[in-house]
This record gives structure tokens, sequence and C-alpha cells, in this order.
């Protein structure tokens, strides 16, 4: 075996190791969600809280990597739920913006306590102390991936 063969794998091997954690994780996180919002909805209000709102439609689209067909009926959900406004550009009439509500930053904040608890019910100190050892590092992979995309 060579070693590119071997950084074949281990690249490999990284990024499985993350999706198959994401997946646990989502389906935990579905699990705090109420009826009706995904945990891709649930994401749009994270990234509106972390990156600010305001965001053209669009905008919020391309972070989450998905068409902007898929984030309007995103968006509609959340707005239906009085968890967003989405409001006239005003420097472009034609254009909208979007805006995170106190309603949405309450539910946000909830499922993040009630997604937390049930964490708390599975991570011990041994998974606390990985989590607290990776988690720069990995903030800093996500920085480089999202740079180079």
């Amino acid at each position: 075996m060579t070693d590119t063969d071997d950084t074949s794998k281990e690249i490999f091997g990284f990024f499985t190791e993350i999706g198959i954690i994401n997946q646990l994780s989502t389906a935990l996180l579905a699990q705090a969600l109420p009826d009706g919002v995904h945990p891709s909805h649930f994401a749009i209000l994270n990234h509106l809280t972390l990156r600010g709102d305001g965001k053209a439609p669009v905008k919020i689209a391309s972070a989450m990597q998905v068409t902007k067909n898929t984030m309007t009926h995103s968006l509609k959900v959340l707005e239906e739920r009085g968890y967003i406004d989405v409001k006239p550009d005003p420097k472009d009439g034609r254009a909208k913006l979007v805006y995170l509500t106190s309603k949405g930053q309450q539910f946000r904040e909830g499922a993040i306590q009630e997604v937390s608890a049930m964490f708390g019910k599975i991570i011990g100190p041994e998974q606390l102390d990985i989590m607290r050892r990776t988690h720069g590092d990995l903030g800093k992979m996500r920085q480089h991936l999202d740079e180079n995309r």
C-alpha cells in the first residue's frame, strides 16, 4: 500500500466519522423539535443567530448549500410559525431579507436546552474530554473547507 492510499483512507475515514456523528446528532435534535420543524429548519435559525439576520434568502441557501426552492419552502415553514419575518429589502424593493423574531430566538434557545439535556444523558466525562480537545480543530477544519468550496 502506498502513502497516497493511506492518506486517502485517512481522509475518507475522518469525514466518514464526522458524517456518522452528524447523522446521530441530527436524529437526536429531530427528537427535540416539534412536529413539522426539521433539523434543517433549526439550522436556519441557528445560522441567523450566529451570523446575523437581515440576510437575503439566496445567501442563506448558499450557506446551507441548498437550492433556492428548498430555502423558500423552509422559510415559509419558519415564517408560518412566527420564528422569522421575511421583509422587503429597503435597498431593492424586489428582494427580500430574513429576520429572526423573538419567538424564533426563544424557540432556538428552548430546542438547544432540550437537545443538550438529551445529550447530557449519554455524554460522560470521557466524551466531554474528547469534545473539548477536538472542538477547536474541527472549527479550523470547517473554516478551511468553507473558504475552499
